[in-house]
């Protein structure tokens, strides 16, 4: 079959810009969370296991948290029209531009530049995700959700929420910043998926048990993901943070579109290598900043220096 007739309707590339202004409101929204998060840390010093209910707390009384909240709860709306207009698998790795204005907002922020090894590690990200959307623009198309599709999703998603939450119960004072960001990035993988699914759904006037399942699955999802985000804040770089954001959670979210909603139907043998192989450097290209970033080693100091840094320029 003949690659044109796999691509989808120009019209459909409309969600690409939209995807783009999103990632711009997760950067921003990101950098001013964890200037959120690190105030409250260095203000209490007993974040040592995850944030507790007294932190969480006190964040709403944090303007910087609370404006970064609202520019992700933009950078969510932007992410809805954009899976509204076109698939899965093209319009979620997009996110990954806000890597590169996270990098550059934190240096400039922090005072503390990326070294050769992050910058690398960086690259390799936005590298690596770049190349999936390329083979995607090419061979991906939209498919509407079945519903045995959706059932997989659901029970799927069941098991990685009881996974995680055991793990968090029983292990959470050996949580460190990079297992928070892989939990929240599989959970809001499963997140954009059934926000697609509730999206059609209500669109076509659908309404039945299983979007009311959706809607509970997708809220417990968010929250679950929302919590590790913000214990990822505490425990490392928000351009960290948002690396495990932008490439865990499209490569979840796509390999359900690939797997179980075949949105990659046709695609040549060499395109699911491509795929694959461009998926493993994105995701080598996190594990690498996590262990160079040069706020890594010491991400509790240097949160509360950036706190008090940015307090004194009227950031609070």
């Amino acid at each position: 079959m003949d690659a044109l007739d796999l691509a989808y309707e120009p019209s459909q590339l409309l969600g690409i810009p939209i995807a783009l202004i999103g990632a711009c409101f997760l950067s921003i929204g990101a950098q001013l969370q964890h200037h959120g998060v690190a105030k409250v840390e260095a203000n209490t010093q007993d974040a040592q296991s995850g944030l507790n209910l007294r932190q969480l707390g006190l964040l709403l009384a944090r303007p910087s948290w609370v404006i970064g909240t609202v520019l992700l709860g933009l950078a969510i709306v932007f992410q809805l029209v954009s899976l509204k207009l076109s698939p899965i698998i093209l319009v979620q790795p997009l996110g990954v531009v806000g890597l590169v204005i996270t990098s550059i907002l934190n240096a400039r922020v922090s005072g503390v530049k990326l070294n050769h090894r992050s910058v690398i590690a960086v690259s390799l990200c936005v590298g690596g995700v770049g190349a999936f959307v390329l083979i995607a623009a090419v061979y991906a198309r939209d498919r509407p959700v079945t519903t045995q599709a959706l059932v997989e999703i659901l029970i799927i998603l069941a098991v990685v929420l009881l996974a995680f939450g055991a793990l968090f119960y029983f292990l959470r004072a050996r949580f460190k910043a990079i297992i928070y960001i892989i939990g929240a990035g599989v959970l809001y993988g499963f997140v954009a998926t059934l926000a697609k699914v509730v999206i059609d759904r209500i669109s076509r006037q659908e309404w039945d048990w299983l979007l009311v399942l959706c809607i509970v699955a997708l809220l417990a999802a968010a929250i679950l993901g929302a919590y590790f985000v913000q214990n990822a804040y505490s425990s490392g770089p928000p351009d960290l943070v948002i690396a495990g954001l932008t490439v865990v959670d499209p490569l979840v979210a796509v390999t359900i579109g690939i797997v179980i909603l075949d949105e990659a139907a046709g695609a040549p043998w060499w395109a699911m290598v491509g795929f694959v192989l461009s998926g493993a450097v994105a995701i080598y290209g996190v594990f690498q900043l996590a262990k160079h970033h040069p706020q890594a080693a010491s991400a509790a100091p240097v949160a509360a220096a950036v706190a008090d840094k940015t307090t004194d320029s009227g950031l609070d």
